[in-house]
Order: structure tokens, then C-alpha cells, then sequence
């Protein structure tokens, strides 16, 4: 494959393709050098077609609790009940200051992620 911009759809899937023939090449080998060049132009194709948004402090905690093998039991252990978690994690009350730095210490979540602002489903049932 000739190196070239990844302007489609089409461009970037072929790109990822190359990635994945290429992948394992070592560092400072023509093959590796590849691999490089396009993993910038893929990332920067995908930075600008398919932005990701900002994380969410509530979406990062179902994340922890779905895919990293964490409980809502364990969150109501750090928070201090089974209420207060069900809470936090059905948007009808914010995390403190005090919270976000025990989930962050216990789990090794991104301070920064869990205190971004949220929205609250206040009238949600």
C-alpha cells in the first residue's frame, strides 16, 4: 500500500487493513515506520469524522462497574450506602469533592473524568 491522505471511508478502512499486516513490525524498520505514519493519518482522520466527546463522571462509574469487573455494591461501600449509589448512578444526585476522590483512590479512575459537570435526571422515575 502507497502512503497516501486518508480522505473516505474507503481510505481509512484500507489504512487500518495495512495497519493490521504491518502490526508487530519493529521500531525503526521500514514496516515500523509505516505503521507510524499511518496510525497518525488514522487518528487524525478519526479525531476529525468521528469526534469523541467529553466522559461523563456517571458513564465512566457504569463503565467500571460493566467492564472492569467493579460492583454497585462496592460503590456503595466507598459512598456510604446502597441509596446513595443507586442515586449517583440513576443521575438524581451529584458526586461531592469526598466521594470522587475515594472512587478515584479505590478504582484508579481519572479525578478529572469524575468531577467533569453532569447533567441529573431529576424527573426521571
Amino acid at each position: 500500500m502507497e502512503i497516501k491522505p486518508i480522505r473516505n471511508d474507503e481510505d481509512h478502512k484500507a489504512a487500518l487493513k495495512e495497519i493490521e499486516r504491518l502490526w508487530g513490525a519493529s521500531r525503526g524498520t521500514p514496516e515500523g515506520d509505516k505503521v507510524d505514519v499511518l496510525a497518525t493519518l488514522v487518528e487524525a482522520y478519526e479525531n476529525e469524522h468521528y469526534p469523541v466527546g467529553p466522559a461523563d463522571p456517571v458513564d465512566m462509574l457504569h463503565f467500571a462497574i460493566e467492564d472492569m469487573g467493579r460492583s454497585q455494591a462496592e460503590l456503595a461501600q466507598l459512598l456510604g450506602s446502597r441509596a446513595r449509589a443507586s442515586e449517583i448512578l440513576n443521575r438524581k444526585r451529584y458526586l461531592t469533592l469526598a466521594q470522587i476522590r475515594a472512587i478515584s483512590e479505590a478504582w484508579h479512575l481519572p479525578i478529572e473524568v469524575l468531577a467533569a459537570p453532569y447533567r441529573l435526571d431529576r424527573d426521571a422515575a
